[in-house]
């Protein structure tokens, strides 16, 4: 995802200050432009976050939970505004992003793509609107995704209990469960091949189906959807900001 971050971003005119990497990482001291595919920017990949933010306005986080807190902590000592899509973020993740959009603007979502922002909306209208519809979503991504269920089968999830009190996810099932209860919300995984990610809210009553899908075809739709929010969030003020401000106009 970062290599296509930066590929767009030269693509669009957006100056690659920094590009930040794991010390672990065989790519250290090289430029991320050459690596990308985008030409040579003059921009060596490091280690060292502090370096990787001088001179930036925005940083575009799209790492792990587990290096989340660091990369979140170092732009709020810089001063740098952040766009993160990095997903199962624990809850005190989620808590420093509150504490850090005292001091920068922060934007973070578990899919950037604009498209799965609207499915998220009209999953919570529909759900509310079918009360007595069964709710279940399937997902399915590449056979090298490491994490169950997707970041945005969960935002689904939470949109469709947003619709509709009382919902509970139930994740996958096997064996003698009995009978569906109606407050479930099933949850299915697949994996396999090159799948970059698609989600379908199935919403079904006692003579018909609603099926609402996103299907994700390149992973530049996501790095794209950053972008825009990183253009969006430069010179706003300290907070938490959503997609859905930045689709609204806010």
């Amino acid at each position: 995802m970062g290599l296509t971050v930066v590929r767009l971003a030269a693509a669009g005119g957006v100056e690659v200050v920094g590009a930040i990497d794991s010390g672990a990482s065989p790519h250290l001291g090289r430029d991320i432009g050459d690596l990308a595919g985008a030409g040579t920017l003059g921009v060596a990949i490091g280690a060292d976050i502090a370096s990787g933010l001088l001179g930036a306005d925005v940083v575009i986080d799209f790492s792990t939970a587990g290096a989340f807190d660091a990369i979140l902590r170092g732009a709020a000592r810089s001063g740098v505004a952040l766009v993160s899509g990095t997903t199962r973020l624990e809850p005190a993740s989620l808590a420093l992003l509150d504490k850090s959009a005292l001091k920068i603007p922060v934007l973070w979502a578990p899919n950037m793509s604009v498209g799965v922002q609207v499915l998220a909306d009209v999953v919570r209208r529909a759900v509310a609107a079918l009360g007595d519809y069964d709710v279940e979503i399937v997902e399915a991504h590449h056979n090298q995704k490491t994490d169950a269920p997707s970041g945005t089968a969960t935002m689904l999830v939470q949109a469709a209990e947003r619709g509709r009190a009382g919902l509970v996810a139930v994740h996958g099932r096997e064996g003698d469960v009995g009978t569906r209860n109606p407050t479930e919300i099933g949850v299915h995984a697949v994996r396999g091949g090159g799948i970059v990610g698609d989600h379908t809210v199935h919403l079904v009553g006692q003579f018909d189906r609603i099926e609402l899908t996103h299907r994700a075809m390149s992973r530049e739709l996501f790095a794209a959807g950053a972008l825009r929010a990183a253009r969006w969030l430069t010179g706003k003020s300290a907070g938490r900001y959503e997609l859905a401000q930045m689709i609204a106009g806010d």
